[in-house]
């Protein structure tokens, strides 16, 4: 629009009077549309103000993303050690403020945090040593003995027919398929770099966690404060009944690791089993890790069976399907129910998302975060509840 048509469109809207109707009508319609023009331009300004906006916080949260993803591994070395922390704050609370004849006293935090940590580091040794020299004299024997369970082993195939001709135990290794025996250099190197970053992992949970300990009343505060104040007092119960899921959590799978190892310790005993405290023992640990772990108990248990009998070895095989089974479709549904307040529905359902989303690790993880979940859908609900119709 140029200057004279920018003083024209000025005079004609200053000379017009609200009531003036003696205008021309193409005046009249001029100044209409010079009006409505002027009352869009806001308008046009509002919409391209928000679609600047709209536009800014897509990137903004697109980039937020890739960030978060970027640092996925971090992010769960983080969610870990919170979990560990709401685990243990219980039993650290109970610790730190003990009841005696003459009321409580106070433990300060920091050694109630140090007694709980290094009793857990003292039972864990512990069992490892109880576990570990055993196996490793089993599997050395095993070793020794690999070549006559490996011919047992196609005499029994050849009998049913399922191979035809014998081989030496170095012509299996050397036609095995690459990427098995041809890649074992690599495997070695990849197995060992694993090992190191799973240490390092297991101490960088250790130590966050024990500082989200000493820290978590101060985090608390901290960021409560980016609450509305009307809805801390609602957060606050959220987050302490989501400690309390947690923590029951854990226990629950002490309990499950108790009566796995305990029925696996009478099975094995009864059938003869060399070492069978010692295969509980790997049992009862294995039932911590969910689908892997009892897998994992089984083999082993297996394994330590064929250095006696093939027939034992079969029997101790059927023990295990039957505990896993017991565990899985039992057990753990009903014991996660009681303790945590999460349905066998969920619980069997959070396996298997988390077993998809991440894994090993997510299967691990799936109850608790499941159990948090559950707390947050009930406040919304409760939210929604004291709305009024």
């Amino acid at each position: 629009m140029g200057p004279a048509q920018s003083n024209r469109r000025a005079n004609l809207l200053s000379n017009v009077e609200p009531a003036d109707t003696d205008l021309p009508p193409n005046q009249q319609s001029e100044i209409t549309n010079l009006k409505s023009q002027e009352s869009q331009a806001p308008s046009d300004a509002r919409f391209t103000r928000r679609m600047v906006q709209t536009v800014i916080t897509v990137a903004a949260v697109a980039i937020l993303i890739a960030v978060l993803w970027a640092a996925r591994d971090v992010l769960m070395l983080v969610y870990i050690s919170a979990l560990i922390a709401m685990g243990f704050s219980p039993l650290i609370q109970g610790i730190e403020r003990p009841r005696t004849a003459h009321g409580r006293i106070h433990v300060p935090r920091v050694l109630a945090i140090l007694a709980v940590f290094l009793t857990v580091v003292g039972v864990l040794i512990m069992l490892g040593l109880m576990v570990i020299p055993p196996l490793v004299d089993q599997a050395g024997e095993l070793w020794a003995r690999l070549p006559e369970h490996f011919d047992n082993l196609q005499r029994f195939l050849i009998r049913f027919h399922l191979m035809t001709k014998r081989v030496t135990l170095q012509e299996a290794v050397q036609n095995a398929p690459a990427g098995a025996g041809g890649s074992a250099v690599n495997s070695v190197l990849v197995a060992i770099s694993t090992a190191i970053g799973g240490v390092f992992s297991l101490i960088t949970v250790v130590i966050l966690s024990f500082y989200l300990l000493i820290e978590a009343e101060s985090l608390f505060h901290y960021i409560i404060r980016f609450v509305p104040a009307h809805k801390r007092a609602q957060v606050g119960t959220a987050a302490r009944e989501a400690v309390t899921k947690v923590s029951a959590w854990l226990r629950a799978q002490l309990v499950l690791a108790g009566v796995m190892g305990v029925c696996a310790a009478v099975g094995l005993g009864l059938l003869g089993e060399p070492y069978f405290y010692v295969i509980a023992l790997v049992a009862a640990l294995g039932e911590t890790i969910p689908i892997v772990g009892p897998v994992v108990g089984g083999i082993t248990a297996v394994g330590v069976a064929l250095t006696t009998s093939t027939t034992l070895a079969i029997e101790v095989g059927a023990l295990f399907v039957v505990l896993h089974q017991l565990e899985a479709n039992i057990l753990v549904p009903k014991i996660m129910e009681r303790q945590v307040g999460v349905s066998p529905v969920t619980v069997l359902i959070a396996l298997l998302v988390g077993g998809a989303l991440w894994g090993l690790m997510g299967a691990i993880l799936a109850i608790p975060t499941a159990a948090i979940l559950s707390v947050i859908v009930d406040q919304f609900a409760s939210v929604f509840d004291e709305e009024p119709a």
